[in-house]
């Protein structure tokens, strides 16, 4: 099923399912959480949903989402990583996990909203290294509600601009995907550089 007949046909109860899962639950790293929130904000526009409801269903399921995500990594992430020479669960990743959310949490749990998949786990690391949840509440508020609605939003905006926009749907969605991918791409790079710098004479 493309995006358009997943909305069609599941309607604003599978669009919030989808969101929920995508954003903390560990199976949904594989949902389409961008192309969803984009597609249902242009057939919004098109008279498909009331869009007041849909963005706030959204925003809503999003940021229920990430918090689930983190609970399950604070109560049953860090019993899974047990494992002294697991290349996946090994028991040293959750004191790694801490310490890198004690530097870098803020910044990436908002970031991780907009990389595929990331998002799905960068929530359960950041219950697994016992990040403080009022920090990562806020933060989760923060990236939850630019994801969610400004994605959604922006859609249903596009739509009203563009006649016919259910014609460009696939590229615009190909687009986002790239653009998404951007960031971890540039904190790829980042990394390597300032490990190249550290490790150089």
């Amino acid at each position: 099923m493309s995006v358009v007949q997943i909305i069609e046909t599941f309607g604003l109860v599978g669009v919030t399912i989808i969101i929920f899962a995508e954003s903390g639950l560990f199976f949904g790293f594989f949902l389409p959480g961008d192309s969803i929130l984009f597609t249902a904000g242009v057939l919004a526009s098109q008279g498909f949903g009331n869009i007041a409801v849909l963005v706030f269903c959204v925003w809503l399921a999003a940021i229920a989402g990430d918090s689930v995500g983190y609970w399950f990594g604070l109560n049953i992430g860090i019993k899974i990583f047990n494992k002294e020479k697991s290349f996946f669960f090994n028991k040293r990743y959750p004191e790694r996990a801490r310490e890198f959310y004690v530097k870098h949490g803020g910044r990436t749990i908002v970031l991780a909203r907009f990389i595929p998949a990331v998002r799905t786990f960068v929530p359960i690391m950041a219950g697994v290294g016992r990040m403080q949840y009022k920090k990562f509440l806020s933060y989760n508020i923060i990236g939850g509600t630019i994801w969610s609605v400004g994605l959604t939003l922006g859609g249903y905006f596009l739509g009203q601009s563009i006649p016919n926009i259910d014609h460009y749907i696939l590229p615009i969605i190909l687009v986002i995907i790239i653009v998404s991918v951007i960031p971890a791409v540039s904190e790829i790079v980042k990394s390597r550089r300032e490990i190249k710098e550290n490790t150089t004479p």
